[in-house]
């Protein structure tokens, strides 16, 4: 066979960085690596090409069946001494001595992969679902994983609205707490202090009062105040397993408006239906029109604001999106979302904002089954945290 009727599947860069490539192999590393799987005499092969002195942990723990170093596999000119470069290098090399004339990469392989693969002749072509798809279907492990990046993750949401919630409060209608005023950066610090305790990485956490919650993605700052709405978004990293929670709950400290419990009703609505509406098969479109069938119903707009509409209340967002090694992975729920097939573990995160005041979100994890889904989520979903 001509070699460039010879292909191979190169998925390269760096493990701890590159999730793709880390989940592939399940080694984590921070130096350059690449996984290369072939065919040979009609059986599928996989070599791990990793720097020397990782080879022995890889060979007790990475997926693949055989672990080699660029030293193994030096081109004719040398190799650089810029790691980078040489396991790319080496990589090429090694598709050249094996008869290969084309790689099959992912769509976040480094430009200096592609690049010494051409100067050996190898053609290089993106597979745009390589190490994206095969991502969506988690094996019972990575579900495990999630349940328990999940479970950390509501015992932070849990201590940060109980601690909003049963805050005092002085006379200007300020949260107080231990006799200081309560701001959305000390809970983002409770927050943070909880989750590195229990061996999270932790992210910055929307903690959004007031009509700052009205922008969906604002991480908030300054007092918190009674009686109004305060967005709670919390999405830390497991740094064991490196798998992620992502968890909204909104709290109103005080008297709930009526404003507010049509805002939140309306929401909680579209959070059922959208999991009604979630199983293998469906699409995310279908998930999304779902639940905006239900915002819709409760009087509410869907999409951005018209322009010069101040008194616009309405769900801006998709419904939400996939969760593993990524917090934003593959599908979206939302319009020419895709068809969700099982093992999707999905977020479904409604919310409605009002620039007056504030915004109302609520968001769970989800985990796609033939016939449904399960919701890993345990916390309550209401206003108040008393």
């Amino acid at each position: 066979m001509n070699s460039k009727d010879r292909s191979a599947i190169v998925i390269a860069g760096i493990p701890s960085v590159d999730m793709s490539l880390y989940h592939r192999i399940r080694f984590l590393v921070g130096d350059p690596a690449a996984w290369i799987s072939w065919e040979e005499d009609g059986e599928r092969r996989s070599v791990l090409m990793v720097r020397d002195i990782e080879m022995d942990r890889a060979r007790r723990t990475a997926r693949a069946d055989e672990v080699t170093c660029p030293a193994e596999f030096e081109p004719p000119e040398g190799l650089s001494g810029d790691r980078g470069i040489a396991t790319a290098q080496a990589t090429a090399e090694f598709l050249v001595r094996h008869g290969i004339g084309r790689a099959i990469v992912h769509r976040d392989l480094p430009v200096l992969f592609a690049d010494c693969f051409r100067e050996r002749g190898v053609e290089v072509v993106c597979d745009r679902d390589l190490g994206i798809v095969d991502r969506r279907n988690k094996d019972a492990e990575e579900i495990e994983h999630l349940r328990a990046a999940q479970a950390g993750t509501e015992s932070a949401m849990r201590l940060a609205c109980e601690t909003i919630a049963r805050a005092d409060v002085d006379d200007a209608g300020i949260l107080l707490h231990d006799g200081r005023i309560l701001t959305s950066e000390i809970v983002r610090s409770i927050i943070d202090l909880h989750l590195i305790e229990r061996g999270f990485s932790s992210r910055p956490a929307i903690v959004a009062c007031g009509p700052m919650g009205a922008d969906c993605h604002e991480l908030g700052t300054g007092p918190l105040r009674t009686g109004e709405p305060v967005i709670v978004d919390i999405f830390p990293q497991d740094k064991k397993t490196r798998y992620n929670g992502d968890c909204t709950r909104t709290v109103v400290h005080g008297e709930i408006s009526p404003r507010l419990k049509a805002m939140h009703a309306a929401v909680a609505a579209a959070k059922s239906a959208s999991e009604g509406a979630t199983r293998a098969g469906a699409t995310g479109e279908a998930v999304h029109e779902a639940g905006i069938a239900e915002i819709r119903a409760h009087g509410f707009g869907v999409g951005l604001p018209p322009e010069g509409d101040d008194d616009y209340c309405g769900m801006v967002h998709g419904t939400g999106h996939g969760l593993g090694l990524e917090v934003h992975e593959s599908p979206l729920l939302d319009f020419k979302g895709p068809e969700l097939v099982v093992g999707d573990a999905l977020t479904i995160e409604p919310g409605l904002y009002d620039a007056r005041v504030g915004g109302i979100r609520i968001e769970d994890l989800v985990i796609v089954t033939a016939e449904g889904c399960v919701n890993v989520n345990t916390l309550p979903s209401g206003l108040d945290w008393r």
